[in-house]
């Protein structure tokens, strides 16, 4: 039985292609069968987080009906399967976001995990990615705005009657001035199942277009990627682990 999630978060960077990408790649490495799409169309940036930016055939070619889904998809080094955009601006004309549910309910039963990495707002495109999706996994960072967004994208999944399994706080410091977790299910109203610190080893991971999963799997975002990984597949996790990673994580920073 496949799994179709959608990341999906209000404001623009908040991290939702790096879950994605990381997210993939650490399902993968539990023997999950991942399939990531780029529901993004026009921000894809799924395809450069990976290093296929520059394939033949991709969503927007597929959206276009100028070729088969299984010719924009392809297998990624670390044991996924990834369905990149296209970057150019050129290549938004013609796309129909209406056909996106449609391909991306072609891998029902080819794939565990068929991970969407979503637009960011309120549009057309983002509708179209919690369309798509069965579940939704909701990411913001710790400060208002970025939880104020995500409210208003909860309550639009809501509205398709989709099922959100809980929220992702992305780039936590433990600063004083950072919301709470307490604060954030409050507002969302959803449990928080992961906070991933604030990794200066994510921005080198993306510069060399290589998950921080694949990289440094023992720095302190990878192991909270692996965990959420446990978690959608209902694995035990270290948790002690995790705990003192990200305490020492802090510790270092002051």
């Amino acid at each position: 039985m496949s799994r179709i999630i959608g990341i999906i978060g209000g404001k623009g960077g908040v991290g939702k292609t790096t879950l994605v990408s990381n997210l993939s790649c650490s399902l993968a490495s539990l023997g999950q069968n991942v399939i990531a799409v780029d529901a993004n169309m026009t921000t894809p940036n799924l395809g450069l987080h990976l290093g296929l930016h520059l394939v033949p055939n991709t969503i927007h070619d597929v959206l276009k009906s100028k070729t088969r889904i299984k010719n924009a998809t392809y297998s990624h080094p670390s044991g996924f399967r990834v369905v990149p955009g296209n970057m150019s601006t050129k290549e938004l004309e013609g796309v129909d976001i209406e056909k996106l549910q449609s391909v991306v309910f072609s891998f029902y039963g080819s794939a565990d995990f068929v991970i969407l990495d979503s637009a960011a707002g309120l549009g057309r495109e983002a509708l179209s990615s919690i369309q798509s999706a069965e579940e939704i996994i909701l990411i913001t960072n710790p400060d208002l705005p970025s939880v104020t967004d995500a409210l208003k994208t909860a309550q639009l999944a809501e509205e398709q009657d989709k099922k959100i399994i809980g929220v992702i706080v992305n780039r936590s410091t433990g600063e004083s001035h950072e919301l709470q977790e307490d604060e954030i299910e409050k507002l969302l109203n959803h449990k928080i199942i992961s906070v991933i610190p604030d990794d200066k080893n994510i921005s080198k991971s993306i510069s060399v277009k290589v998950p921080i999963f694949s990289s440094n799997p023992n720095s302190p975002a990878s192991i909270e990627f692996n965990r959420i990984a446990h978690f959608l597949v209902g694995k035990d996790f270290d948790n002690e682990k995790k705990r003192f990673s990200i305490i020492d994580f802090f510790m270092r920073r002051n």
